[in-house]
């Protein structure tokens, strides 16, 4: 299974989620090859469980990230603007830059990571230039602070929009931010009761369809007063 994987480096943990059909693409196997687990997670980076990295907060484990990237990937394209909603680390927001990077070049590109804890807005922030400063230079790669349920207007309409922690219910305000064409990915229910991974995907004329895709446990999506 995969979340017994434990590789002695980044590419071997990235070699084991392929044997496991986790990572399905070799785009996503890229992306998560090129960005070293070790600049994000200071304990135990490459063990496909959660780490902390500090303010009660936990990096997601490996497989928990390819997945985000397989579902959205078709919707990762040069141009496109992506919000990851929690960013956190920073770390699958810098896998969302590499996978799109190496489909091309596109002026428009805006990946956005909305964090609402001043001092993960700093260490994101650190890790991401610790990797390659040239990806917060590029000005593609945003990392903002503020309550990401409300989404990020400024950027918005999102080709495509992760979640990493779980909302109570139907997240309405990042539905109206998604694009028409574009994909949501998050987790909800109740804190410490049942919660899915739901994908919504909102087609060329603005119709909403969720898809229930598995069960998951995640931390509650609050802000700074919850």
């Amino acid at each position: 299974m995969a979340w017994r994987s434990v590789g002695s480096n980044n590419e071997d943990l990235i070699r084991q989620l392929k044997d496991h059909g986790v990572i399905a693409s070799e785009g996503v196997a890229q992306a998560m090859k090129e960005t070293d687990r070790k600049h994000y997670s200071p304990r135990n980076p490459y063990m496909d469980a959660p780490q902390p990295i500090g303010g009660g907060v936990t990096i997601s484990a490996p497989h928990m990230h390819a997945f985000a990237l397989e579902y959205l990937r078709d919707h990762l394209k040069p141009g496109a603007h992506i919000l990851d909603v929690g960013s956190g680390s920073g770390y699958l927001t810098a896998c969302f830059y590499r996978y799109i990077k190496a489909k091309g070049v596109g002026a428009e590109t805006r990946i956005v990571g909305i964090e609402h804890q001043a001092e993960l807005v700093r260490l994101s922030k650190s890790n991401l230039n610790t990797d390659d400063r040239s990806m917060l230079d590029s000005g593609q790669l945003l990392i903002v602070e503020g309550d990401g349920r409300k989404g990020y207007p400024p950027n918005a309409p999102y080709n495509a929009i992760h979640v990493g922690a779980a909302a109570p219910d139907t997240p309405t305000e990042l539905i109206n931010q998604l694009a028409n064409g574009g994909r949501l990915i998050v987790p909800v229910g109740p804190d410490g009761g049942s919660q899915y991974m739901q994908q919504y995907d909102k087609d060329a004329d603005g119709k909403v369809q969720m898809t229930r895709l598995m069960g998951v446990m995640y931390v509650p999506l609050t802000d700074l007063r919850s």
